[in-house]
């Protein structure tokens, strides 16, 4: 349901307590006094029956008897009671609710509430907040509509928690550091609200600069990465997630399913959505405080500024662990350093200006820095001395400077009492101001991972050239056929006729039921050959004895067999062995080991893992994850995150691996588990990959009848390639298809090629010269809220028509743009018969638009394809369709 009504919540104009009283250490007791003392400048009505008034003010003896309607309620009364209470709030006209009493999850009567209560608020479209809440506190109207023990300050930071405790203990940490917030809310059980809902409110709220989440648990994948990418587009997000713990060891088929872990994958759809994960209470309004004051970072080159060794070479190690780069100082900068500091200086960077150093030292060398185009942020480190100007003086004097640099500046004045004032005056400049060196370095850390996180989400692939198409219907029937024999794990050999299917080279491997079969197989293959056990039940065949390398000789392969075979069936005696598997040996002396995987997570669905691979995997670890759909940049991305990205390149006399045959590899297995929704886990380990390309030696797969179909099992819904189609248009052929994020550059053409005067061009609001990021908006699109169909003749674009829907899909508005020398040509009406059905699918209950009278063309064909005129904003005319 998304935002429906969520005003009535979060900015409320009347507030009704369900359950108010005096009664000491009650919920109702806490609530009534938080909101009559919180300011609030609304309405207030109070609701108990055994109170004619309280706390000065009429007391009414059920909500029918209220002589308004309230357009936020809060219910604190006993839980059996919560499902007659919300149907009568909606009957009365009430939008929201806030339960904040428990006892509806975990026991059967608990479950049953919840149905019950949602039941009642369904059909009057009443949100409800909670249960089992501590409340919401939106402090910019003096609502403070919750039972916490302390006030919020007014502020323009958005906090939102799935903890009751930890909500209470930040607001008391929050209003002693005043830190102050637009909104702050407890979600408790979720019910109905949860974070997809907060986000997609707070995304627009122009009161809230940053948004803050403390998560436990996600419970619609799908809905929070479409709310948290797109308010990461206007607004830092910055998470606290529990659970960062192991879960421990989990029975898992591949060693993907044995890499992969919740927490990792949590980490991989933060990074995703493009907000920032932390990992402390602290850090979380560090990093709020300074993705809002602090300038962009831009670059990793960092230069340190101390007038003391030791702090500054804390800073470095701090930024060097962190993945940053000390900034190379240019030749000009290290001359004009050298005239201006003592001859004891660092002569290097951090630049050391030694303690004695005056007000005019670090100004004149704030100066010499600030005109280094190598650096791309600045780290200010000033502790006290006796001998120095006094730290105030000193911050008065570089404020201005450091504020007036172009790239982000961070300042740590260590010690306590002698420097507060130096820090209140950076901070009042707008400088972010820290206590150690570390902290300060940390907050540069956090401003970088939020910069690469946020270029996952503005970040153009290059078109793809591959136009290779995989062999779906062969990859189909192979695991028809498993599942039609009941097995949930694949052969080596099937498994490895999947991934040749997608275009992924394999090593040729033969199925051999005895030593006689295993002899025949390597004669037709050649030898030398690798021999290995095929069994379900073993996970890794090396670890007992079910893998040799390198064969040359029959006699030499009988041996080998047969000592495999008693050896595997004395450890274990339970396995059941189905013979060998027979491979080619394959010798690639410059490869690299690398694993590609799958694994299935219970919230978000599938997961790409990439890393080092060969029988140590798990032991290294050296893997990250990604949630697909992956393009070029992403599959880059993800390669990018790992130790063995850097073995790829060329070294000594290893020649450099194929990056691009890798990225093919991670492309293809972003599609097979798009196509084959019954893959819930699979291994390619090794990978070799040189030179020459990639080669997958061993693969496992693993399957499981389909709960979901296709692509809906994934947290972002991915390019849908069923609407891709050719079509005839005044005699010419155009292909018609969705808008893709490697279209942006032929996107910027198509609209440097519209006349500004085209009465289509209205519907964009914008100038055609658009930049990088408000391309991006336009070509990376999420599918799962949003449908742009282009046209393209002979490669050029020449018409689009999109429907970008609202949260909870009820409505979508249309916007239509064609090329000028296209107008006329029908065009405009195959796109929008095609938007039309595809919105008519997607469960979208209205489309419309707004056009100018003058606009015949669109009037026309909008008419034709049943859309009905309404009075629109200004001189427009709304065209609209109920679908």
């Amino acid at each position: 349901m998304t935002i429906r009504n969520l005003q009535y919540l979060l900015d409320a104009e009347s507030v009704a307590i369900i359950g108010a009283t005096e009664r000491s250490g009650s919920v109702g007791a806490a609530v009534t006094r938080n909101v009559l003392e919180g300011g609030f400048r609304g309405a207030i009505r109070l609701i108990n029956p055994k109170h004619g008034r309280l706390q000065g003010q009429a007391c009414y003896p059920d909500v029918a008897s209220l002589d308004m309607v309230p357009q936020l309620a809060v219910v604190c009364t006993p839980p059996a009671s919560v499902p007659g209470l919300i149907a009568e709030l909606g009957a009365k006209g009430c939008k929201a609710a806030i339960v904040v009493t428990a006892g509806f999850g975990g026991s059967t009567d608990g479950c049953e509430r919840t149905r019950a209560m949602l039941d009642a608020a369904k059909p009057n479209l009443l949100r409800i907040l909670g249960p089992n809440c501590v409340g919401l506190l939106s402090p910019h109207i003096g609502l403070n509509a919750s039972f916490a023990h302390q006030s919020a300050l007014p502020g323009k930071l958005a906090f939102v928690s799935q903890s009751g405790a930890l909500t209470t203990a930040l607001l008391d940490w929050a209003h002693s550091r005043g830190i102050g917030f637009s909104h702050f809310v407890s979600l408790g059980d979720s019910a109905d609200i949860d974070f997809g809902d907060v986000l997609d409110y707070l995304a627009s709220d122009p009161r809230t600069e940053a948004i803050l989440l403390y998560v436990e648990a996600i419970k619609h994948a799908r809905k929070f990465m479409s709310a948290a990418r797109a308010a990461a587009r206007n607004k830092p997000i910055i998470v606290v997630k529990a659970g960062r713990a192991p879960e421990g060891a989990r029975a898992a088929a591949t060693h993907t399913g044995a890499l992969t872990g919740s927490d990792a994958v949590y980490d991989a759809a933060f990074r995703r959505a493009g907000a920032l994960r932390v990992f402390t209470t602290s850090d979380l309004f560090v990093a709020a405080e300074t993705l809002a004051s602090a300038k962009p970072v831009a670059g990793e080159r960092v230069a340190i500024l101390t007038n003391g060794g030791g702090p500054g070479v804390l800073a470095a190690d701090a930024l060097s662990l962190g993945g940053a780069q000390l900034a190379t100082l240019s030749p000009l900068s290290m001359t004009s350093l050298d005239h201006l500091l003592p001859p004891n200086w660092s002569h290097a960077n951090p630049v050391d200006i030694i303690g004695d150093a005056p007000v005019a030292r670090y100004v004149e060398s704030l100066k010499i820095l600030a005109a280094d185009a190598q650096i791309d942020a600045l780290l200010f480190i000033h502790a006290p001395t006796a001998i120095a100007g006094s730290s105030s003086a000193i911050a008065l004097a570089c404020a201005p400077l450091l504020r007036a640099l172009t790239v982000p500046v961070y300042a740590c004045c260590l010690g306590g009492n002698a420097v507060a004032r130096a820090r209140q005056v950076f901070t009042e400049a707008g400088i972010p101001s820290f206590e150690t060196p570390e902290q300060a370095a940390s907050a540069f850390l956090q401003g970088m991972q939020y910069r690469r996180n946020q270029e996952l989400l503005f970040e153009t692939p290059p078109a793809e050239t591959d136009v290779s198409v995989p062999e779906t219907a062969t990859a189909r029937s192979i695991v028809d056929n498993a599942l039609m024999e009941d097995r949930a794990m694949l052969s080596e050999p099937e498994a490895k006729a999947i991934l040749r299917a997608y275009g992924i080279a394999v090593a040729q491997t033969r199925i051999a039921p005895d030593i006689d079969a295993a002899l025949a197989a390597a004669e037709q293959l050649g030898y030398p050959v690798a021999l290995k056990i095929l069994s379900p039940d073993i996970t890794h065949k090396s670890d007992v004895g079910g893998v040799v390398l390198d064969i040359q000789t029959p006699d030499r392969l009988r041996e080998v067999a047969a000592t495999m075979l008693a050896g595997v069936r004395a450890l274990l005696p339970l396995a059941a062995l189905h013979g060998f598997a027979v491979q080619t040996m394959i010798r690639r002396p410059h490869a690299r080991e690398l694993i590609v995987g799958v694994s299935t997570d219970l919230v978000f669905g599938p997961v790409i893992l990439f890393g080092q691979g060969g029988t140590a995997t798990e032991k290294i670890a050296d893997t990250a994850l990604a949630l697909p759909p992956l393009n070029t940049y992403l599959a880059r991305d993800l390669m990018a995150r790992t130790s063995v990205s850097k073995q790829l390149d060329a070294h000594r006399n290893r020649p450099a691996a194929d990056r691009k045959a890798i990225e093919f590899v991670l492309l293809r297995i972003s599609q097979l588990v798009a196509d084959l929704s019954e893959v819930i886990e699979l291994d390619i380990n090794p990978l070799l990959a040189d030179e020459h390309g990639v080669i997958a030696l061993d693969a496992r797969m693993r399957i499981a009848p389909a709960l979901q179909k296709g692509s809906d099992r994934f947290a972002i819904r991915p390019y849908p390639l069923h609407l891709e189609e050719r079509v005839q248009v005044c005699g010419r052929q155009v292909t018609v298809r969705p808008i893709r994020p490697e279209d942006e550059s032929e996107f910027k053409t198509f609209l440097s090629r519209t006349a500004a005067a085209d009465p289509y061009f209205r519907f964009f609001h914008l100038s055609r010269d658009l930049p990088h990021s408000q391309l991006a908006r336009f070509t990376q699109i999420d599918y799962d809220r949003e449908m742009a169909l282009v046209a393209l003749s002979s490669g050029d674009l020449v018409a689009e028509a999109r429907a970008r829907a609202e949260p909870d899909n009820r409505r979508a508005e249309l916007c239509v743009l064609v090329r000028p020398d296209w107008v006329g040509t029908d065009i405009d009406r195959v796109l929008l018969s095609r938007l039309v059905s595809y919105c008519r699918q997607r469960g979208t209950a209205q489309l419309f638009g707004d056009v100018f009278p003058e606009n015949d063309r669109l009037l026309e064909v909008t008419a034709t394809l049943g859309f009905h005129r309404l009075p629109g904003p200004g001189k427009t005319i709304r065209i609209a369709l109920d679908l």
